[in-house]
């Protein structure tokens, strides 16, 4: 049989306490007793009804954030996380929230039957949820115009990734009127817009100015909508039915804008490694290829024919000079005998004839006088010497 000490045993017990689901993260409702609130700022009180009484204490940055006046007597919802406390062998309630009942107690209680009811349809499961475009071209917002939250997004967006459109569908985000607003402006972005992605953001409130997000209509619009959506409502601490339909929840409309859209300095970073990464990539190729081809072309040198072929392109070009010298000494022979020619051409001219005294005489009809038989009295003849003619008769 196994022994314990005191302290093994109380251990053991805690650990079965923070292992369940259900004290994890449960409300409980009863009758304040016992209230002390310490110079530490924080709360130890015990809630308790007919038949039972939990013990509960409230550290100082949870108490900070109660909005209601609790007393003694009065009756709360407590929210929190059932667990023991080892030095006494206590179990007790760690409370992070307090609501007083007939105000916004009741609207825990229907936040809850609301999301049991919705849960059980399958609008909460991960299986439908859809993932957020890593580059958005175009980027819905749905919230009001006026709210320091689009303000905040806007500047988020805009330095984060200035090339996506932003395009604002308004609404009211508080109130009677803003369930049915907001479930006009998300149809205008599914029926207008090319989106490629929703962001449905209010800054921080009370349970009740964050009402609106909790409204059945609106969250089955959230879940019908073609392009996905991210919630943005309140702060980390606060949660609405639209953040478990949602395909993304952020914790505040600003981390819903980082959350939507990349951040350009990485991406500039990303791009400088990717240059660099490829340029030694390169590098590296290009001195391989370079090794590469010395090693061929030292193996080219014993098999290639670049011997043979120098020794052909010696001989052309000694036949190309041998076919040159015969071409211009042939030339020179012709040239030669054209000269000749040309001389004996020359001394034949008639013209080199008349001009050492001779006369060429020819009647009218250009016949060549050679004889005197050939004329008779009274004829007209044309004497040509080497320079001019004259025309002459004969008398006798």
């Amino acid at each position: 049989m196994r022994t314990f000490s005191v302290r093994e045993l109380t251990r053991y017990i805690r650990d079965l306490f923070e292992a369940d689901e259900i004290l994890d993260d449960v409300w409980v409702r009863g009758e304040v007793s016992n209230l002390t609130k310490a110079r530490s700022g924080h709360w130890y009180f015990t809630v308790k009804d007919s038949d039972a009484q939990l013990r509960c204490v409230m550290f100082r940055n949870a108490a900070r954030g109660v909005r209601a006046d609790v007393r003694a007597g009065d009756e709360i919802l407590a929210h929190g996380r059932v667990s023991v406390y080892e030095a006494r062998g206590e179990y007790q309630l760690y409370a992070d929230q307090i609501e007083a009942l007939g105000g916004l107690g009741d609207l825990h209680l229907r936040f809850e039957a609301l999301k049991a009811k919705l849960d059980a349809e399958g609008l909460f499961d991960r299986g439908r949820k859809r993932p957020i475009p890593a580059f958005p071209a175009q980027i819905g917002v749905v919230t009001s115009p006026s709210a320091a939250a689009w303000h905040d997004m806007q500047n988020v967006l805009r330095r984060r990734f200035p090339l996506a459109e932003v395009a604002l569908s308004p609404t009211l985000v508080q109130g009677a009127e803003a369930p049915a607003q907001i479930v006009r402006a998300l149809e205008r972005l599914n029926q207008y817009t090319d989106a490629d992605v929703i962001i449905m953001a209010r800054g921080g409130g009370s349970l009740e100015d964050l009402w609106c997000f909790n409204d059945e209509e609106v969250a089955r619009a959230v879940a019908a909508s073609r392009i996905p959506v991210i919630s943005g409502i309140g702060h980390e601490i606060d949660f609405t039915i639209v953040d478990f339909v949602a395909d993304l929840r952020a914790p505040t409309p600003s981390a819903a804008a980082e959350l939507a859209t990349p951040n350009r300095d990485d991406l500039l970073l990303d791009n400088d490694r990717l240059r660099i990464g490829l340029a030694s990539a390169l590098g590296d190729s290009l001195s391989e290829r370079t090794r590469e081809l010395g090693r061929l072309q030292g193996a080219l040198r014993f098999t290639t024919p670049l011997k043979s072929v120098q020794l052909a392109r010696r001989r052309v070009d000694e036949k190309r000079a041998q076919l040159a010298r015969t071409q211009g000494l042939q030339l020179r022979r012709l040239r030669e005998r054209l000269a000749h020619a040309e001389r004996a051409l020359e001394a034949a001219n008639p013209r080199q004839i008349l001009a050492r005294g001779y006369a060429l005489v020819r009647d009218d009809a250009g016949v060549v006088i050679r004889a005197a038989a050939q004329v008779s009295r009274n004829q007209r003849l044309n004497v040509q010497f080497a320079r001019d003619q004259i025309k002459v008769r004969v008398e006798d």
